[in-house]
């Protein structure tokens, strides 16, 4: 009934994805994607909040909700920026340091079961075409 609808198949696709990645950094105590915005600010800290958001490719609200989450748990730290007082840098903390070996290991471990189960050339040509169609409709 659906074999011809991107939305239903993209849908029940990220529904897979998202138990995968659930199982993956449930050890961390973070979701999917507070454990990926973490991996963003660990590898770009001082970043700010709107980029983040760019980034992420999610809206500046819910990118609050989220760095909101990551504050609580001691993870990020927000710093008013010397240009723009409206404007948060996110930086790291040490707690998040300590994480950060660690969370790429457990996204990496995904990546490598996701490849062999697909074989690499699929996954890898999927990842592009479908960044290509999300940047088609952007």
């Amino acid at each position: 009934m659906f074999d011809h609808c991107l939305y239903f198949n993209t849908t029940a696709l990220a529904r897979t994805l998202e138990r995968e990645w659930t199982r993956a950094f449930q050890p961390f105590g973070l979701t999917p994607s507070q454990a990926f915005m973490l991996r963003v600010v660990l590898e770009k800290p001082a970043l700010l909040q709107s980029q983040l958001a760019l980034e992420m490719a999610i809206s500046r609200p819910t990118a609050t909700r989220s760095l909101d989450g990551l504050q609580k748990l001691g993870l990020i730290e927000r710093r008013n920026t010397e240009s723009d007082g409206r404007e948060f840098a996110i930086h790291p903390t040490e707690a998040a340091l300590a994480l950060k070996d660690g969370l790429n290991a457990a996204s990496g471990a995904v990546t490598r079961r996701l490849k062999k189960a697909l074989g690499a050339p699929q996954f890898d040509d999927t990842v592009a075409k479908v960044r290509q169609v999300r940047a088609g409709l952007e």
